[in-house]
């Protein structure tokens, strides 16, 4: 898994200075640049071109920033604690991230973002629901049962679109 995120360049944006830390430990095979703010996430992403960047929705104005890693083409995972909800998990991929990482699944964080650069690697952005398929467990746990119901449109939508269809899975196995 180390060799695909070797030397990525990654900006990490998050008001906790702990969880720029751990993040900055967990992806050392990376090329980082942290911000504590809003302000300082902007002028990296107007200075520097990133593989990645890692935003935490609250604090920083996770989805101000989401807009702008949209205009640069980087491809954004959201990672939060204080937002895990299914209207943000929502918006953030009507954002258009390209994942939605609670925090106590940060150890798990090289495993998304591998899925996400395979996938642009590939070029095949309209099945990148891998990450979501890991963590709907989680989500259906969280949220409890008929948690998309709310939504219902934008999940039907969301799996046509994004997710692999079984004959795709066999294939793939």
């Amino acid at each position: 898994m180390e060799d695909l995120l070797k030397g990525k360049r990654i900006l990490i944006v998050d008001d906790e200075p702990d969880i720029l830390e751990t993040l900055a430990e967990i992806l050392d095979m990376c090329l980082i640049d942290m911000a504590p703010d809003f302000e300082t996430a902007q002028k990296f992403l107007n200075k520097n071109a990133y593989d990645l960047a890692i935003l935490d929705i609250m604090g920083v104005r996770g989805y101000d920033l989401l807009e702008l890693a949209n205009e640069r083409n980087i491809p954004a995972l959201m990672l939060t604690a204080h937002a895990v909800s299914p209207d943000n998990l929502v918006r953030s991929i009507k954002g258009g991230a390209q994942s939605y990482l609670p925090k106590d699944k940060i150890s798990d964080i090289p495993l998304y973002i591998r899925d996400i650069l395979e996938v642009r690697e590939k070029g095949d952005t309209e099945k990148h629901a891998r990450w979501f398929e890991r963590l709907e467990p989680y989500f259906d746990r969280k949220f409890g049962q008929g948690w998309k119901q709310k939504d219902r449109e934008f999940w039907q939508i969301f799996d046509r679109k994004y997710r692999a269809r079984r004959d795709e899975i066999e294939k793939m196995l």
